[in-house]
């Protein structure tokens, strides 16, 4: 489903291990999917987005738009946040418009999200060029706090932001009007919240951010983006991403 843009279940509190307070620090990519439960064409998407994150090795988000929700559903975890994120992409990759279901993979690029393969190997392809994931990212817990650790980099240029990203683990909905009227679709790391938390210009950073985020938030977990900052203020390239580990259950 295509949209032209007119430049238009209870709450789990994460509780890490101690064998459990690191994600890994370079991660294969960071794939950022638009959806929408009243997208009849999303359906596929969202399932790419669980074997993604089945994988281990990829930081996959769901952000779920609201731009569908007059075709008869509201979207139960869309949001119009999550909609500006995406025409703001939009903007950027120098595009007229948005659509469902759209993959943005490292900021730099876009492509169907249901394309899993396709979607492997472009991140694949990144890391072999050079625009993959580049800055070690961490995230550890310290007593109450979420440590954010970046590496130095001599080879950064430009402005960049750290950008966390709240989401839920698992949701299961079940869909009873619109395109979707029926179906029983699990969602995996719906996008609650997205915050800039700090700049990073190339030296060895460290932020700390309250666990109670994530309550506040409404999250199970979240990732953390090493994002450039682009000189029309529209997100770019990620360098650097980690994610903060959920416990099942």
């Amino acid at each position: 489903m295509f949209a032209i843009a007119a430049l238009a279940a209870g709450l789990v509190v994460v509780g890490l291990s101690a064998a459990a307070q690191e994600g890994p620090s370079r991660p294969l990519g960071v794939v950022e999917l638009f959806t929408s439960q009243g997208c009849s064409s999303c359906p596929p998407a969202d399932e790419a987005l669980v074997r993604l994150v089945e994988r281990g090795d990829v930081i996959a988000l769901g952000y779920h738009v609201d731009y569908w929700d007059y075709l008869g559903w509201r979207d139960t975890l869309g949001s119009r946040e999550n909609s500006e994120r995406q025409y703001n992409y939009a903007k950027e990759l120098k595009r007229r418009g948005v659509y469902t279901p759209q993959a943005i993979m490292n900021g730099r690029s876009h492509i169907n999200g249901g394309r899993f393969d396709e979607i492997v190997d472009r991140l694949g392809d990144y890391e072999s060029k050079g625009n993959g994931l580049t800055v070690d990212l961490r995230i550890s817990q310290i007593g109450k706090r979420m440590r954010v650790s970046v590496a130095g980099s001599a080879q950064a240029a430009g402005e960049f932001h750290v950008v966390v990203v709240y989401f839920k683990g698992r949701t299961d909905v079940t869909i009873e009007r619109g395109e979707n009227a029926g179906k029983n679709i699990t969602y995996v790391n719906a996008v609650t919240d997205v915050q800039t938390v700090g700049m990073w210009n190339g030296e060895q950073t460290t932020i700390d951010i309250p666990l109670s985020e994530l309550a506040s938030n409404e999250a199970d977990g979240c990732a953390v983006l090493l994002q450039e900052a682009t000189a029309s203020g529209n997100p770019g390239a990620i360098i650097g991403a980690a994610i903060l580990p959920r416990q099942s259950g």
